[in-house]
Protein backbone atom coordinates (compact mmCIF):
# COMPACT_ATOMS: atom_id res chain seq x y z
CA UNK A 1 0.00 0.00 0.00
CA UNK A 2 1.29 3.24 -0.79
CA UNK A 3 1.55 6.22 1.41
CA UNK A 4 -1.04 8.07 -1.08
CA UNK A 5 -3.78 5.08 -0.58
CA UNK A 6 -2.72 4.82 3.33
CA UNK A 7 -3.79 8.64 3.87
CA UNK A 8 -7.07 8.26 1.54
CA UNK A 9 -8.16 5.46 4.10
CA UNK A 10 -7.14 7.56 6.93
CA UNK A 11 -9.46 10.10 6.00
CA UNK A 12 -11.95 7.51 5.46
CA UNK A 13 -11.44 5.81 8.41
CA UNK A 14 -11.73 9.54 10.55
CA UNK A 15 -15.48 9.67 9.75
CA UNK A 16 -16.05 5.90 10.58
CA UNK A 17 -17.27 4.77 14.41
CA UNK A 18 -15.40 1.56 15.90
CA UNK A 19 -17.07 -1.85 14.92
CA UNK A 20 -15.71 -3.55 17.67
CA UNK A 21 -14.05 -2.80 21.37
CA UNK A 22 -11.24 -5.19 22.84
CA UNK A 23 -11.56 -5.28 26.75
CA UNK A 24 -9.47 -6.95 29.36
CA UNK A 25 -9.48 -10.47 27.47
CA UNK A 26 -7.33 -8.94 24.99
CA UNK A 27 -7.15 -10.36 21.32
CA UNK A 28 -9.03 -13.78 21.40
CA UNK A 29 -9.93 -16.03 18.60
CA UNK A 30 -13.57 -15.03 19.37
CA UNK A 31 -12.84 -11.46 18.17
CA UNK A 32 -10.08 -12.60 15.60
CA UNK A 33 -12.96 -14.72 14.09
CA UNK A 34 -16.02 -11.52 13.95
CA UNK A 35 -13.46 -9.03 12.72
CA UNK A 36 -12.59 -11.52 9.80
CA UNK A 37 -16.44 -11.88 9.31
CA UNK A 38 -17.01 -8.18 9.27
CA UNK A 39 -14.33 -7.92 6.48
CA UNK A 40 -17.39 -9.54 3.73
CA UNK A 41 -19.65 -6.53 4.46
CA UNK A 42 -16.77 -3.99 4.98
CA UNK A 43 -13.30 -3.20 3.73
CA UNK A 44 -12.20 -0.80 6.18
CA UNK A 45 -12.78 -1.57 10.22
CA UNK A 46 -12.20 0.50 12.86
CA UNK A 47 -11.24 -1.23 16.84
CA UNK A 48 -10.73 0.55 19.82
CA UNK A 49 -8.79 -0.83 22.65
CA UNK A 50 -10.27 -0.70 25.69
CA UNK A 51 -8.37 1.12 29.03
CA UNK A 52 -8.99 -2.14 30.43
CA UNK A 53 -6.80 -3.81 27.90
CA UNK A 54 -3.18 -4.52 29.34
CA UNK A 55 -2.10 -5.49 25.53
CA UNK A 56 -0.11 -3.08 23.21
CA UNK A 57 -2.55 -2.07 20.68
CA UNK A 58 0.27 -1.73 17.98
CA UNK A 59 1.40 -5.41 18.98
CA UNK A 60 -2.54 -6.53 18.60
CA UNK A 61 -2.97 -4.56 15.44
CA UNK A 62 0.15 -6.36 13.60
CA UNK A 63 -1.11 -9.62 15.18
CA UNK A 64 -5.11 -9.54 14.17
CA UNK A 65 -3.57 -8.42 10.88
CA UNK A 66 -1.40 -10.79 10.22
CA UNK A 67 -4.15 -13.64 10.77
CA UNK A 68 -6.85 -12.28 8.81
CA UNK A 69 -4.52 -10.93 5.90
CA UNK A 70 -5.70 -7.32 6.27
CA UNK A 71 -3.18 -4.29 6.20
CA UNK A 72 -2.99 -1.49 9.69
CA UNK A 73 -3.90 1.35 8.05
CA UNK A 74 -3.26 2.98 11.49
CA UNK A 75 -2.72 3.23 14.90
CA UNK A 76 -3.72 6.13 17.37
CA UNK A 77 -3.53 6.05 20.56
CA UNK A 78 -5.85 3.14 21.14
CA UNK A 79 -7.64 2.74 18.22
CA UNK A 80 -6.54 0.42 15.13
CA UNK A 81 -7.73 0.76 11.72
CA UNK A 82 -7.94 -2.27 9.68
CA UNK A 83 -8.12 -2.78 5.49
CA UNK A 84 -9.29 -5.93 3.59
CA UNK A 85 -9.71 -5.70 -0.31
CA UNK A 86 -12.71 -7.45 -1.02
CA UNK A 87 -12.98 -10.48 -3.02
CA UNK A 88 -16.32 -9.98 -4.60
CA UNK A 89 -16.10 -5.96 -5.55
CA UNK A 90 -14.30 -2.94 -4.67
CA UNK A 91 -16.02 -0.94 -2.88
CA UNK A 92 -12.93 1.77 -2.18
CA UNK A 93 -11.31 3.10 -5.24
CA UNK A 94 -7.89 3.46 -3.85
CA UNK A 95 -5.86 6.52 -5.56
Amino acid sequence: MTSKQRAYLKGLAMNIEPVFQIGKGGLTPEVTQAVRETFNTRELVKLAVLKNCMEDPKQMAEMLADRIGAQVVQIIGKKIVLYKESKDHKKIELP
